[in-house]
């Protein structure tokens, strides 16, 4: 079997993998992002914690409600959207003629006290989920573990069916409009408030679904959400602020670099993103797929 600079292919493929997983979280946590904010304005900072919600809930269905993996990813999303729902109405829509500062603040407020609830309820050592798809394949060059394979195609069939939704279906361009000229959408008898809360709750159950995906793949922890949304907002900002495709494919793309740079250079794999950041935000501030303002 070759190899490639002294990396046995085993290691290599392993860490691509690997880098495919955390990119496929990525991907959906920035999805949900851009979709917010690209259509809101808001840059919600409680999108960790919502994901982190989503991990809970599918592990307190489970646990109390007796009601496994496959519907805990219907479920949970749709619970933890009911919430967001609730968050928008309550605060966030008092915000959005104002400063995205303002929006930014607030949901970092509301991402600590979630956080705390769930620690305070949970701990913070991180609770298991059973893995749903034990076993894998065996390849030439790699073990394929089922449920990663899963976790990659499920995230790449929910990412590409939202940019559908959005880009290329009439829903998808009355939201569109309903950002530009509410005014005017409004004339044609669409409810633009009711429009934007289901909007926010949309987004919120991307995050919610992303953190069921990512249940049965780590502990499900208080802390998880914390750990990732620094990243993921690395990640929306080089892809382009409001971009769909750009959240999907350099979510994706940035999980593989990670991964391979675990492979050539270890020490820079925590900060490799955000390297790639600044060298991204000196050349094209707007973001590779953003548009200039």
């Amino acid at each position: 079997m070759f190899e490639l600079l002294g990396i046995p292919p085993q290691m290599l493929f392993g860490q691509i993998l690997l880098g495919l997983i955390n990119g496929a979280f990525y991907a959906m946590l920035s999805l949900g992002l851009a979709v917010i904010f690209g259509l809101l304005n808001v840059i919600n900072f409680a999108h960790g914690a919502l994901y982190m919600m989503g991990a809970f809930a599918a592990w307190m269905l489970l646990n109390w409600a007796g009601i496994p993996y496959w519907g805990a990813l219907i479920l949970a999303p749709i619970i933890v959207g009911a919430v967001g729902i609730v968050l928008e109405r309550l605060f966030l829509r008092r915000l959005y003629h104002l400063d995205h500062l303002y929006g930014l603040l607030l949901t970092f407020g509301l991402a600590l006290v979630i956080e705390g609830l769930f620690r305070n309820q949970f701990g913070s050592t991180g609770l298991p989920y059973p893995n749903p798809l034990p076993g894998g394949t065996r390849l030439s060059f790699m073990f394929l573990p089922n449920y990663r394979a899963w976790v990659v195609v499920a995230s790449l069939l929910v990412c590409f069916g939202t940019w559908f939704l959005i880009e290329r279906t009439k829903l998808g361009s009355y939201l569109r409009a309903a950002t530009e000229r509410p005014d005017l959408v409004q004339a044609f008898g669409i409810n633009v408030p009711r429009m934007i809360t289901l909007t926010y709750g949309f987004g919120v159950g991307l995050a919610a679904l992303a953190g069921v995906l990512a249940a049965p793949a780590y502990n499900v922890s208080p802390l998880m959400g914390s750990n990732l949304i620094i990243i993921v907002f690395a990640v929306v900002v080089i892809g382009g602020m409001g971009s769909i495709m750009g959240a999907i494919l350099t979510g994706f793309a940035l999980g593989v670099i990670e991964g391979l740079t675990k492979v050539f250079y270890p020490e820079a794999s925590n900060t490799v993103i955000f390297v790639i950041m600044a060298i991204v935000l000196m050349l094209k501030p707007a973001g590779l797929f953003g548009t200039p303002k």
